[in-house]
C-alpha cells in the first residue's frame, strides 16, 4: 500500500501524524492506520514524492479577481452542451474528527451508516435488520473492505479516497484510488443486459434528464455491504443514481436502491462531493503488505451463502 500523501485538511500536504492508539478494532481491520504509521516517516522524507503529480496544477480552473480558484463558477460543459462531470472528486466530510484527531482517514457519516440522516433509518426486511445487528456486534469483521474485496455500487460513493471521472462521448469512466479500480457507465444508448453474469460494480447505462445524468445499474453480485455497519444488498438490487454538477466545484449524487429481498421499499440517499484541485490519484492497494485478515476473530465466508439463505 502507498501512503495517501494528501492531508485531508489541505491537499498537497504530507500526512504528518498518525495516532494508532485510538484506532478501534473495526478501523484497524482496514489496515489504513497501522500501515500509515509504519510508512509515514519514510514517505515524508522521500525525494521520490516530487515524481508524483500530487502538486501539479489543474488546468482550466476559473479564477476570481484575486487569482483564487472560483469553485462557485458555472459547471463546465462538453462540446454538445451537456454538463462535464470530469475531474477528481471526494465525498463531503460529514463526521468531524475528535479533538485528538481521526484514528484513520476522515470519513463521512454515510460511510459508517448509509441511513444516517434518514428519518427512521433504512427500511430493512426483518432478516436484513438482524444480520446488520449481528455484523455490528462483531465489529464488522467480515466487511468486504476488511478483506480487500471491492465495495461495489453505491458504497464507492462514501469511500474516503479520491475518484476521477473521465467523460467522453458514449462513455463515462470512474477511476478509484481504492485498489486502483474502475467502473464504466455507458451513455451510448445501449440497454442493460438481460440476466448478466453478476459483477461487483454491476452493469451501468445512463441518459441525461436536463443537466442531471441518470444512471441505471443492475447485475450486482449477492452479498455486498452498503456501509461499515453491515447493511446488506442482494443480487435483486437495482440502483438508480443521479449526478448533478451544481457548479464548478460541487456535485450532488442521489441514489435510490430498490432491493426487495433486503428492504421493504426503495429508499434514497443524497451525498455531496467536492472537486479536488492540483493533485492526482495515488495507488492504494489493500493487499500490499496485508497482515490483518489472519487475525480477524471468528472468520466465516464473506460473500453468499448466509445472506442468500436468509433472503429466501
Amino acid at each position: 500500500m502507498l501512503l495517501d500523501e494528501r492531508a485531508r485538511e489541505g491537499h498537497g500536504q504530507l500526512v504528518r501524524e498518525v495516532n494508532c492508539a485510538t484506532c478501534d478494532t473495526a478501523l484497524r481491520s482496514t489496515r489504513l492506520c497501522r500501515a500509515l504509521a509504519a510508512v509515514v516517516m519514510t514517505v515524508a522524507a522521500s525525494p521520490l514524492l516530487t515524481a508524483q503529480w500530487i502538486n501539479y496544477p489543474t488546468s482550466g480552473v476559473p479564477r476570481t479577481r484575486s487569482g483564487s480558484p472560483d469553485l462557485h463558477a458555472p459547471a463546465p460543459r462538453t462540446i454538445d452542451g451537456r454538463p462535464d462531470l470530469s475531474g477528481i472528486w471526494e465525498p463531503e466530510r460529514t463526521r468531524p474528527c475528535p479533538p485528538g484527531g481521526c484514528a484513520d482517514m476522515p470519513a463521512g457519516e454515510q460511510f459508517f451508516d448509509l441511513g444516517w440522516g434518514e428519518p427512521g433509518g433504512l427500511p430493512y426486511q426483518s432478516w436484513a435488520a438482524e444480520l446488520r445487528k449481528e455484523r455490528r456486534a462483531q465489529d464488522g469483521k467480515d466487511d468486504l473492505i476488511s478483506r480487500c474485496l471491492p465495495t461495489g455500487v453505491p458504497r464507492m460513493h462514501t469511500i474516503p479516497l479520491l475518484r476521477k471521472i473521465i467523460q467522453v462521448p458514449g462513455l463515462i469512466v470512474l477511476l478509484n484510488e481504492q485498489n486502483a479500480s474502475y467502473r464504466q457507465i455507458f451513455t451510448d444508448g445501449r440497454p442493460l443486459p438481460v440476466d448478466p453474469q453478476p459483477s461487483w460494480n454491476g452493469y451501468s447505462t445512463a441518459s441525461w434528464d436536463g443537466d442531471v445524468l441518470v444512471v441505471q445499474t443492475s447485475g450486482l453480485r449477492d452479498g455486498l455491504w452498503l456501509d461499515r455497519s453491515g447493511s446488506p444488498m442482494t443480487d435483486a438490487a437495482r440502483v438508480t443514481e443521479r449526478f448533478h454538477r451544481l457548479d464548478f466545484g460541487t456535485m450532488m449524487i442521489e441514489f435510490t436502491v430498490d432491493d426487495p429481498k433486503a428492504y421493504t421499499r426503495p429508499w434514497t440517499v443524497r451525498l455531496t462531493h467536492f472537486l479536488v484541485l492540483d493533485t492526482d490519484l495515488i495507488d492504494y492497494i489493500c493487499l500490499e503488505n496485508e497482515k490483518d485478515v489472519q487475525h480477524l476473530v471468528g472468520a466465516r465466508p464473506v460473500v453468499g451463502t448466509r445472506e442468500v439463505e436468509r433472503a429466501k
